[in-house]
Parts: C-alpha cells; structure tokens; sequence
C-alpha cells in the first residue's frame, strides 16, 4: 500500500514543538506561547487609570462658579436672571396713588389741626410734597400725574381744614365727631366759608406748590 503524499510547504512548529491537545496554551504555528495563568486575575491587566483623578471641583451651590472673568452666562445672555425695572410712568396708577396718600394725608392734617386747634403751615406743606412724591414714585414724571397730585393735594389740605374744624365743633357741642361728620356737615362747611381767610388760602396752594416739587424730587 502507498503513503499518503504530504502537502509541500507545510509549516512547521517552532522548536519542533508540537500542539498538545486539551492545552490551550500550547504554541501555535508562528506565535509565541501565551504565559500560564498564575491564579492571580488581575496580574497581567493593563493599570487602570484613576477616575478620581480629574475629576471637576464639588458644585459649590452657584452655577456660574467655573466661569472665567468676562465670559459671557449661558445662552448668550448677560447677568443671569437680571431683575426686570420697576414699571414706571404708569398715568392711571399715579393717579389712583395720588388720590390715596391725598385722602390719607388730608385725615393725618386734620387731626393734627383739631388737636392744636390751629393749622399748622408746615402740615400743608408736608401733606402735598407726600402726595406728590408717593404719585411720581410710581407714575413717572408725567405731566397728567404731576397736575392730578397738585389738585388731590389741595383737597388733601381742603379736607384737613374741614376734619379740624368738625374736631372743635364736636368738642363745643360736646357731641361725638362722627355725629358732626354725618349729621351737621353742612354747619361744618359754613363754619369754614365764614372762618377762611388769606392764611386758608395759602395753606392751600402751598400744598399744590409742595406736591409739584415733590414730584420732580421723586422723578
């Protein structure tokens, strides 16, 4: 019988050395021998690289704390969330303002009034320079707010002169001044036409006066 004819070529084990089955580390044609495992998983592993040890500062609470000088917030904006200016030059609300602190101020220069049993030129002036501060505050320097706080401030001291003269009356009569308020206000009135003089008057426009400069210390 023949033998079968080897192939030509055929390669050859390394240092005649040749595969032993059930060896998976034995040498393959042309390759080194991988080294034994020796019981140690990690002996032959790559060194792993430290995940600690490029870590970015611990947030700090502010989210713009990693931004350099002069770099620009987020989304293009400027300063974050900056806070919207206070809606001014309001006419309508000025306006109400306005008839507010004259109400308020002309009661206050009222008793003021009745209390001391005379007017007081200073209270006047205070109760238009309130009134025209406190409408410009959140009106603006509109011509209509300025005009409305001169005319609310003279029926501020208007309505001062009225609540301290009802004081007296209600202090002669030895009758309550709600009385007097509701049942005898047109005594009040009169008493008041017959009582008024040059010193009513200016008290009266330097209220208007005071709440004109008011208003532009305010604007």
């Amino acid at each position: 019988m023949s033998q079968p004819v080897q192939p030509p070529n055929q390669p050859q084990q390394p240092f005649g050395g040749q595969p032993v089955d059930g060896n998976p580390y034995a040498g393959q044609p042309g390759q080194p021998a991988p080294a034994a495992p020796t019981g140690n998983p990690y002996g032959q592993q790559p060194p792993a690289s430290n995940p600690y040890g490029q870590q970015p500062p611990a947030p700090t609470g502010n989210p713009f704390a990693g931004q350099q000088p002069g770099q620009s917030a987020p989304f293009g904006g400027g300063a974050p969330f900056a806070p919207a200016p206070p809606a001014r030059n309001n006419v309508l609300l000025g306006v109400l303002v306005a008839l507010g602190a004259a109400v308020v101020a002309g009661i206050l220069y009222g008793v003021i009034a009745g209390s001391i049993e005379r007017e007081v030129g200073y209270a006047a002036v205070g109760v238009g320079f309130l009134v025209g501060f406190a409408s410009s505050k959140i009106g603006g320097s509109n011509p209509a707010v300025i005009g409305a706080a001169a005319v609310f401030s003279i029926g501020a001291v208007y309505l001062g002169q009225l609540v301290g003269i009802s004081m007296v009356l209600a202090d002669l009569a030895q009758i309550p001044f709600s009385e007097v308020i509701g049942d005898h206000f047109g005594a009040v009135t009169e008493a008041w036409s017959q009582e008024a003089d040059f010193m009513t008057y200016l008290f009266l426009a330097l209220g208007a006066i005071a709440a004109v400069g008011g208003a532009k210390k305010a604007g």
